[in-house]
């Protein structure tokens, strides 16, 4: 590779994360602040899906990562019509305890107050970050933890390839569970709308990054975001390996928790589970659900009638 060539891509695997991270937020600051918010974040979203998709493929972690794995079809379907829908019931969901504070006399001591709605958007959002955090990587240690939990979450760990389209590869489940963990404190407390606008972005743009196929030398961001290197350490099948760095978006309880892993070595591009998925989005879905499709997941012989 001529040199003026490797110092493009030595530059741009060091450009590539803050760019895509902070250019999306920065989308998200002005779609929030548009007529039509969600319409112009999907848009911003849309545009970083896109440029990462292209960086895999001029600076790719994992070259066989290009090749096709017969899951694209699947990975879409789940981001659309699992992870997606289910993203867009908890927004909804967002409204319903302000709502119902205003509303239920009988809760009229509950008013959702303790907020510290007075801070600027940045200060709430970070402190949202956190706080959703907490619930995030326990439902996602638990996950790994729980067979009941397991079941669920297997699909996304099916994956032998990471990039950036089966970043939203998940069970409803799974999703739900997550949510239920991350948000609840959230409308307990009070946190307004643009609040929950925040975290879904800081969300989706990390999301997008720690499955992305990019070579990516993301430094001192490691210690506080999670990120692509700690994500595939996160996928390997040595579960020395794979059972560490649950942060969805920051890893300040994996350091808390004694759960943070981040060698000084390249990340492990060997991933999956030792168990077997279900082909097709449907069957995929109903899989967990059946005693013989726990036992295909967790990679034991059906037993016989």
């Amino acid at each position: 590779m001529p040199k003026a060539a490797a110092a493009a891509r030595y530059m741009l695997a060091y450009l590539a994360w803050p760019l895509v991270f902070f250019s999306g937020l920065t989308g998200a600051y002005f779609g929030f602040a548009s007529g039509h918010p969600m319409v112009a974040f999907a848009a911003t979203y849309a545009s970083a899906v896109l440029l990462l998709f292209l960086l895999e493929r001029i600076i790719p972690y994992e070259e066989g990562w290009l090749q096709p794995d017969g899951e694209t079809a699947n990975d879409i379907a789940h981001t659309v019509l699992t992870k997606g829908l289910v993203e867009l019931a908890a927004l909804a969901g967002v409204i319903f305890p302000m709502l119902a504070a205003a509303l239920l006399q009988p809760l009229a001591a509950m008013q959702f107050s303790l907020w510290p709605s007075s801070w600027p958007m940045l200060f709430q959002a970070g402190l949202a970050v956190v706080i959703a955090e907490f619930g995030l990587y326990w439902a996602h240690r638990i996950a790994h933890e729980r067979l009941f939990f397991w079941r669920f979450h297997a699909l996304h760990h099916s994956v032998t390839r990471l990039w950036v389209v089966n970043t939203g590869r998940f069970h409803v489940v799974d999703s739900l569970f997550k949510i239920a963990l991350s948000q609840i404190p959230l409308y307990l407390l009070g946190a307004p709308l643009q609040v929950f606008w925040w975290l879904g972005a800081v969300t989706a743009f990390i999301g997008i990054l720690t499955h992305c196929n990019v070579d990516m030398r993301t430094g001192l961001f490691d210690l506080v975001f999670s990120t692509p290197r700690l994500h595939r350490w996160h996928h390997s099948k040595d579960l020395r390996e794979g059972n560490t760095n649950y942060g969805e978006n920051v890893v300040l309880f994996d350091q808390l928790f004694g759960t943070y892993f981040n060698p000084d070595r390249p990340s492990s591009t060997d991933i999956g589970i030792k168990g077997q998925i279900a082909p097709g989005f449907v069957r995929q879905l109903a899989q967990p659900f059946t005693k013989d499709g726990v036992r295909q997941i967790l990679g034991r012989h059906p037993k016989r009638g």
